[in-house]
């Protein structure tokens, strides 16, 4: 609509320049919105006020002239100028009520838009080291993310998923050492007369008794935890899922790995250990409906070409050639990044010939511009001092103003508004995985997307579970299975049919082949149509401000407006409340498009719609 109408104020500027009433100029941005007010109009146009300095001009005047030469194609119910010289348009009701009409032909079609004009663009989340499972702070970068690449794609980008695997850095040799260390206290247990599973159980039960010592005032009662942190101190990995991966490599292949030299049995830790855990990662991500289109390994950086080069030294070189690297005495490899703005150069090699994570990070990003135009990176609020380097390389590596980081903040879980207890030094948290499997994918996403990234999140465990209109995502469900009830009923369909034929059909059925939508006139129903016709500027709107979390709000304020247009309208005829067969058609197509645009909007965040409740 708003394109309909800014060709009709087109026309009428145009023709006011012609009868000499304006002068000749051009406008680009007709400046078309929803007006906060409905009784401000459906539609409000700033073009008088974008334009007056070229029309040399009052905006009221350049206002006045514009609604003088408007010529009405038959959805106008008038035009006013108000104020300083807003033009403010109310349409007709079967104007207003055609997104029904529109919302229903295009489907899950509907709200998609040319925003991105087709960029390519690589957005990177999630990225936890695969050595532990994903906590919940993994967990909102997941629905961050992918509901940005959802919302993005709507919205006309070419997106690519990815995630980067931290798999090449000191972190992976303290995994494999943790799970070496269980795996050999296990194989003592055993050696002592215990079984494998008994030698488990000892292990659960000390690490529980050094996570209850919160003090560390009893270690007698944790002999083994103290044996497994004096022989690596700090430096370790701690969880319970180190001693499970330390039982299944015992329960595959016994004892053999003792006789193995430390060095070798270490590493066959790590790599065996590695894989188990990115896998994990995969199913973890997979459950939470959070797909990659590449799973890049930060090895990969470091494997040499048919030239004998690797992607980290094909990067340098570059940057060598450009003048932006430099040695220091002591044998170290400095990239300049005080050229781009950083407050101090950085390091990319040190003096020991140990590369730097940066190193990693600018032959990362310097292959990602090779795939894409446009880099996004959701990193955790603790890398805020990172980015000025990164963002230094990609522009010294010939990509200017193409980098971009969101930043997210922490996610406090609560209980029954308690916080839940986690301690890094002792290994405990709660998993995103068991999250996901103690409140089901749909809460749990919702919840974690319905905040903007730069603000922290409470996530009540409890209050996720409820089923009742306390819990947002349930409430938001509930309005969508309530109206596909209604559809049903209007079909004359059971529940069973209404699965084989899909609600697209029941909705067709229950309308008919035309509905009268100038019948609809409670104010409701027109809050309802106005709504929907917000949806497409809302997901431009949403990707182009990286935003995905106003799609909860919309999704809220859609379902309470469907809630109170059916508590206002009777939709079908019951006893002694007949309605008018026109009228129904009509208010079931209203059901129809609330229905689908609900579903359109929570599967943009990665939740599922259901069809009963």
């Amino acid at each position: 609509m708003s394109t309909r109408l800014e060709n009709l104020v087109k026309n009428a500027l145009k023709a006011a320049q012609d009868a000499g009433e304006l002068p000749e100029f051009e406008v680009e941005d007709f400046g078309f919105e929803r007006p906060a007010d409905s009784s401000h109009g459906d539609w409000s146009s700033t073009v008088a006020l974008r334009s007056a300095k070229l029309a040399r001009c009052a905006p009221r005047k350049v206002a006045e002239a514009i609604v003088e030469h408007l010529q009405d194609d038959g959805t106008l119910e008038r035009v006013e100028v108000a104020g300083p010289g807003f033009v403010n348009f109310y349409l007709k009701a079967a104007s207003s009520n055609d997104v029904f009409r529109v919302v229903r032909e295009q489907g899950y079609e509907y709200g998609r838009t040319n925003e991105g004009k087709g960029l390519s663009v690589q957005v990177e989340f999630i990225s936890a080291n695969p050595v532990g499972p994903m906590h919940i702070g993994h967990g909102r970068w997941a629905a961050l993310g992918d509901s940005l690449c959802n919302v993005m794609e709507h919205a006309g980008y070419a997106v690519q998923r990815e995630y980067y695997i931290n798999d090449h850095g000191s972190q992976m040799d303290v995994f494999g050492r943790s799970v070496d260390k269980r795996y050999l206290q296990l194989c003592e247990l055993v050696d002592a007369g215990a079984s494998l599973d008994e030698a488990y159980e000892q292990l659960i039960k000390d690490r529980q008794a050094f996570v209850d010592d919160e003090n560390d005032e009893h270690p007698e009662s944790h002999p083994l935890t103290n044996d497994f942190l004096s022989s690596l101190g700090e430096n370790s990995y701690g969880g319970d899922y180190i001693i499970d991966l330390a039982l299944q490599f015992a329960r595959e292949e016994g004892s053999r790995f003792v006789a193995l030299p430390d060095d070798d049995r270490v590493a066959e830790f790590r790599e065996q250990g590695y894989l188990r855990m990115l896998e994990s990662i995969r199913t973890t991500c997979h459950e939470a409906r959070c797909d990659f289109d590449e799973w890049f390994s930060e090895r990969s950086l470091y494997v040499q070409d048919d030239q004998g080069v690797d992607p980290v030294h094909r990067a340098f070189d570059k940057l060598e050639q450009m003048g932006h690297l430099y040695r220091t005495e002591d044998g170290a490899l400095w990239f300049r990044s005080t050229t781009f703005g950083d407050d101090k150069d950085r390091v990319l090699v040190k003096s020991n010939g140990e590369y730097t994570y940066f190193a990693s990070d600018v032959a990362y990003h310097w292959n990602k511009f090779q795939r894409v135009e446009h880099v996004i990176d959701i990193w955790g609020a603790d890398h805020h001092g990172y980015i000025k380097r990164v963002d230094a390389a990609c522009e010294a590596l010939g990509y200017p103003g193409k980098f971009e980081v969101l930043l997210g903040q922490l996610v406090n879980l609560l209980r029954n508004g308690e916080a839940v207890r986690m301690s890094k030094r002792k290994g405990t948290m709660v998993t995103f995985d068991e999250l996901l499997h103690e409140v089901g994918a749909d809460a749990t996403r919702y919840t974690l997307v319905s905040k903007s990234s730069n603000q922290m999140i409470d996530f009540d465990i409890e209050l996720a579970k409820r089923q009742d209109n306390t819990n947002p995502v349930y409430y938001v469900q509930y309005a969508h299975a309530r109206i596909c009830s209604i559809l049903r009923r209007a079909a004359g369909v059971s529940l069973e049919e209404a699965t084989q034929l899909g609600m697209d059909e029941i909705g067709r059925r229950a309308v008919g082949d035309v509905a009268d939508l100038g019948l609809l006139t409670d104010p409701t129903e027109l809050a309802i149509s106005r709504k929907l016709s917000e949806f497409p500027g809302l997901v431009a709107g949403c990707a182009r401000d990286r935003a995905p979390f106003r799609l909860t709000h919309f999704a809220e304020d859609m379902a309470g407006a469907f809630h109170s247009f059916y508590t206002q309208c009777q939709v079908l005829p019951s006893e002694g409340r007949p309605v008018p067969h026109e009228l129904s058609c009509a208010r079931l197509a209203v059901c129809d498009a609330v229905r689908i645009v609900l579903s359109l909007t929570l599967k943009l965040i990665g939740v599922s719609a259901p069809e009963h409740m």
